[in-house]
């Protein structure tokens, strides 16, 4: 990156902008705001959230299948989408408190059938008054029927609904009771108007689902003020020197951009200052990787990215997450299934997949791929096992590639020793990168120590643990640990330091190796779960009708290995990146924090 710092007179200043969003390279560094800058955005910020919310609506009502034809882009009528969507949503609100009372009221008409109200209002105009009771069916008294003309209506769930026809008004304090209320329709007109209500309600929904052809209109809305936010936080973000009469404004470009920049700016005459970034700069971050690095870019991204100072490590995790994917998922037939679906989608959407979605497609495949390669070690092939087919090439895989238990179980550890060496060693890269050879020392002797103690483990005939050699060595590794991992301080603090730093290894290093196991674990249960479902599949399926038994066969397998190839794939893509940013991040002393570059336009 270069750090650009621009002088413009505070009359150019604006145009300037737009001429800078045009050019589109320029990361602009952006200050801190004060009340006034932050009401002004916080304005904005609302009208952003509005428009944002109507297009979720609106996408909830479209018809991914039958989509209507989009209008004309019209930004102003985007504008207006989200007062119109509160009001259709206002009456859809009011429509559904009315409906909710209205099947309530039906719902406690029901019992009584239907009937006129202005009947039960002429018989009190007569004289009779006609009460309405729901009680227990235990606490019903027969003697009711004689005493206050008690009819029963029906008797539903433990309850009994009846009424009482008489000329006193008291009735329901002499059967302390209380009576019940009754709406004032009947059944009839309660279930119209109730018909009436969801007509509306669905005639509501019919104008959102119509609004859903302005959406282009909408999303050109957004975009807009999208660049007006950004546009307002860069104004903002000037200096004022020279008693406001000019603006300071810093950026940054990557290197690669730096002429057309020069050229660009050469001939807007624009008094501007072009330098390399100091220590203290904090420098936006441009990922720069190859082909097969730039797939795994996306998992750099969820973690942190690093600082400019220190390495990249994409470039160096991705081989290793490859790897583990496909250990953890364990199964050729999981693998293929992943490679050839995500081929699939790649054929079919050719045309229509955006750059970041063709990625990910081909880290699909790429992991399916792995998964599919690492299945061969252990024969699994959606629960079965191919190793127990008796056919001359598989034979020959068996006898070349086949792994047991036990020799999964010690690949896992050793991977994990390497990767955690390889980590090592990134660490002192990165140590000389950003402090100096000499800071990178101490590392160095962990380093050859350690490294040591593995040529000594494996080849003890030629290098014997703590033999001559092996002890000159670890002596000499000694000496960079305890007094080198502090340069320019007191040899005791060192020492101490030493010490200290010598505990933490061989707790830490331990446990790091073991965490290594899940790829071992992971693989073998995924293989476990699979051969379940094969069991079920065969064994649930019933045996005096073929056809039925083949559709439960089939259909138990499928619903099975798709939760199975859900739920692994899960756990392969989550496990092998806490490996990465736990374990080899740590052993690589990555800090991370970096912001990412995002340059100033439209």
């Amino acid at each position: 990156m270069k750090k650009l710092t621009f002088l413009i007179f505070h009359k150019d200043y604006e145009h300037f902008l737009h001429d800078l969003r045009e050019l589109g390279m320029v990361h602009v560094v952006e200050n801190k705001l004060n009340q006034t800058q932050s009401e002004q955005l916080e304005k904005l910020y609302m009208q952003w959230k509005q428009l944002s919310e109507a297009k979720k609506i609106l996408e909830k009502y479209r018809d991914k299948k039958n989509p209507l034809p989009p209008n004309p882009v019209d930004i102003e009528k985007g504008y207006r989408l989200p007062r119109e969507i509160e009001k259709i949503q206002a009456d859809a609100a009011a429509l559904t408190q009315q409906l909710q009372i209205s099947k309530k009221e039906r719902d406690a008409l029901i019992p009584w059938g239907n009937f006129d109200p202005e009947n039960i209002s002429r018989l009190e105009s007569a004289g009779y008054f006609i009460h309405f009771f729901v009680v227990a069916n235990r606490d019903y008294n027969p003697e009711w029927e004689e005493l206050y003309n008690a009819i029963v209506i029906e008797t539903k769930s433990s309850k009994t609904y009846f009424i009482t026809i008489t000329k006193d008004r008291d009735i329901p304090k002499k059967l302390n009771l209380e009576a019940v209320k009754m709406p004032e329709v009947s059944l009839e007109q309660l279930n119209g108007m109730i018909d009436d209500l969801n007509a509306k309600l669905q005639e509501n929904e019919e104008k959102l689902r119509r609004l859903t052809a302005d959406l282009p209109s909408l999303e050109a809305a957004i975009a807009e003020i999208d660049s007006e936010i950004r546009f307002t936080r860069v104004q903002v973000s000037a200096d004022h020197v020279a008693d406001n009469k000019v603006m300071l404004l810093q950026g940054w470009v990557p290197e690669s951009n730096e002429q057309d920049i020069c050229n660009y700016l050469e001939l807007k005459e624009v008094f501007y200052i072009i330098e390399d970034p100091q220590p203290e700069d904090d420098v936006p971050i441009l990922l720069q990787n190859k082909k097969f690095a730039r797939l795994f870019e996306p998992l750099t991204e969820m973690y942190t990215l690093p600082k400019y100072s220190e390495l990249d490590l994409t470039p160096y995790f991705a081989p290793f997450y490859m790897i583990f994917f496909g250990l953890s998922l364990g199964d050729l037939g999981y693998g293929l299934f992943l490679f050839l679906a995500a081929t699939v989608v790649k054929i079919i959407k050719k045309t229509s997949l955006g750059k970041n979605l063709k990625d990910i497609l081909t880290l699909a495949q790429v992991l399916g791929a792995s998964a599919f390669f690492c299945g061969l070690l252990t024969g699994g092939f959606f629960g079965f096992n191919i190793y127990e087919v008796n056919i001359p090439f598989v034979a020959m895989l068996k006898e070349k590639i086949f792994l047991d238990n036990n020799q999964m179980f010690v690949l896992s550890l050793v991977l994990g020793v390497v990767q955690i060496m390889f980590g090592l060693l990134l660490k002192i890269f990165n140590r000389k990168r950003q402090f100096g050879f000499k800071y990178a020392l101490s590392t160095i002797g962990w380093f050859v120590l350690l490294l040591s103690i593995g040529i000594a483990v494996l080849l003890p005939t030629y290098f014997p643990l703590f033999g001559t050699a092996h002890t000159i060595v670890a002596l000499a590794a000694g000496i960079l640990i305890f007094f080198f991992n502090s340069p320019g301080k007191n040899p005791l603090f060192n020492l101490g330091l030493g010490l200290w730093d010598t505990y933490n290894m061989a707790t830490g290093l331990l446990g790091d190796v073991l965490s290594y196991v899940r790829l071992f674990a992971l693989g073998l249960s995924g293989g476990i779960l699979a051969s379940v479902f094969n069991s079920l599949a065969v064994g649930i399926s019933p045996d005096n009708n073929v056809v039925i038994g083949a559709i439960v066969t089939v259909l138990i397998f499928v619903v099975g290995h798709g939760i199975t190839i859900f739920m692994n794939t899960l756990g392969a893509i989550v496990h092998p990146m806490r490996l990465t940013f736990v374990e080899f991040y740590k052993n690589a002393e990555f800090t991370g924090g970096g912001k990412k570059y995002n340059p100033f336009k439209k």
